[in-house]
């Protein structure tokens, strides 16, 4: 081997990531060469005479740079390169050949067994620096690269444990919003009311439920929280304080009366209230959607006020089916609004849809929306062979099966179905 009297370039040379340099050949004099003008150059250098020797020595350490001999007695450097790949070590090596061979099968041969680069001897002292400078980029690059990555390893794991604290309370707070709605059936006399409930997170905006207060009169709504997760989700635990089936002395849709009994106040009545009392929490941006109704179970009488809420869908015993109401604006939108009320009487075997916009603004498989049409075709085809929360679970099924394939629900679905058979 014959390295140009102009490899004496100078000792100051910034190589990077290249400190340690492995030389690998079994001619001491070519060895010699390489090793005093490396050193020249600011490096470190180990030598081996051997493929054997250079194996042992990087199984204690490995160099930052290698240059082998390609032709070696025992292990050549291509059984070097492949048996060097194969230790295990996270830091990269750059692995340059020397050799006389430049076909391009035997190049082929070469980066195959691990190798990154190739001298044909004799060497050049500038093409020599011009290699080790390019694997130098190369190697700077991979271990900054490398350092980015257990940055990022390092947040992920942090992530995560902050993921499973998070996705731990999540759980908790879904099963407190689970208490707000304690029953999903109740049977009041002959008639009945079933609620569903289906968030498509964790916890959810949705909030169905209903009361009595005594005999004969009941009372029931639907309600959507603007926006989804966490901050709606408290809204509706705030919401279901405010209309409790528990504690009737803190509902504000009922008031006692004559210090014995309690009454249900007027829907338009309840909606104002709830209204002034989100207006004077100053902070809070979210606002809600709902259809709240009572009936008088003895002659069917119902009452109900809608704030921007989806048209109850009323469904008599005839078949004929009718959407009820005429709007509304949101609760807790504007100040001093003025909420109107909606009557009808209901006969014996008629029922009352309420449901949140998760159904008619739910896509189906052709990409539409399911809308008030596709709800009302599909409530009366459930209808036929379904009562109570029977009708409730085939509505939710169907409309999941009708879904676009591959995607979910991207809000959440709620009703509550009154089926009325006197008192």
């Amino acid at each position: 081997m014959r390295v140009s009297s102009q490899i004496e370039a100078k000792a100051d040379l910034d190589f990077g990531a290249i400190r340690t340099v492995l030389v690998v050949d079994d001619s001491r004099l070519q060895r010699r060469i390489l090793v005093a003008s490396l050193k020249k150059w600011g490096f470190t250098v180990v030598e081996a005479d051997s493929g054997e020797e250079a194996i042992e020595i990087c199984k204690q350490g490995l160099p930052d740079l290698v240059l082998s001999d390609w032709v070696m007695p025992g292990m050549g450097g291509l059984e070097f390169c492949r048996a060097f790949r194969a230790l295990e070590n996270d830091q990269y090596t750059y692995f340059i050949l020397l050799t006389s061979k430049s076909e391009k099968q035997e190049v082929a041969r070469g980066l195959d067994a691990g190798a990154d680069d190739f001298l044909i001897k004799p060497l050049e002292a500038d093409e020599l620096r011009a290699r080790i400078s390019a694997g130098a980029r190369i190697l700077d690059m991979q271990r900054e690269l490398s350092d980015k990555n257990r940055l990022i390893e390092t947040a992920l794991s942090e992530l995560r444990l902050a993921h499973d604290a998070i996705d731990k309370d999540l759980i908790q707070a879904r099963k407190i919003q689970e208490s707000l709605v304690p029953e999903l059936y109740r049977e009041f006399g002959k008639s009945r009311v079933s609620l569903l409930l289906k968030p498509c997170g964790h916890i959810g905006g949705d909030l169905v439920g209903m009361f009595s207060p005594g005999a004969n009169r009941i009372g029931f709504y639907s309600i959507d929280v603007s926006g989804h997760g966490i901050t709606s989700a408290m809204m509706t635990a705030r919401l279901g304080g405010y209309l409790t089936s528990q504690h009737f002395d803190q509902n504000v849709a009922m008031e006692k009366r004559f210090n014995k009994f309690y009454a249900l106040l007027p829907p338009e009545q309840v909606a104002a209230i709830l209204n002034a009392r989100l207006m004077a929490d100053t902070g809070i941006e979210e606002y809600f959607t709902m259809v709240y109704a009572i009936v008088d179970l003895r002659n069917g009488h119902l009452r109900m006020v809608q704030a921007g809420h989806p048209h109850p869908l009323l469904l008599r015993r005839t078949g004929r089916a009718e959407f009820l109401g005429d709007g509304g604006l949101p609760i807790g939108l504007l100040p001093d609004v003025a909420f109107q009320q909606t009557e009808t009487y209901l006969q014996r075997g008629d029922k009352l849809l309420l449901y949140s916009d998760g159904f008619t603004e739910c896509r189906v498989k052709n990409g539409d929306l399911l809308d008030e049409d596709g709800l009302q075709r599909m409530a009366l085809e459930c209808l036929g062979a379904n009562s109570g929360p029977e009708f409730l679970d085939d509505m939710f099924w169907r409309l999941t099966q009708g879904m676009p394939p591959g995607t979910g629900m991207e809000d959440d679905v709620s009703a509550v179905f009154f089926e009325y058979n006197g008192n």
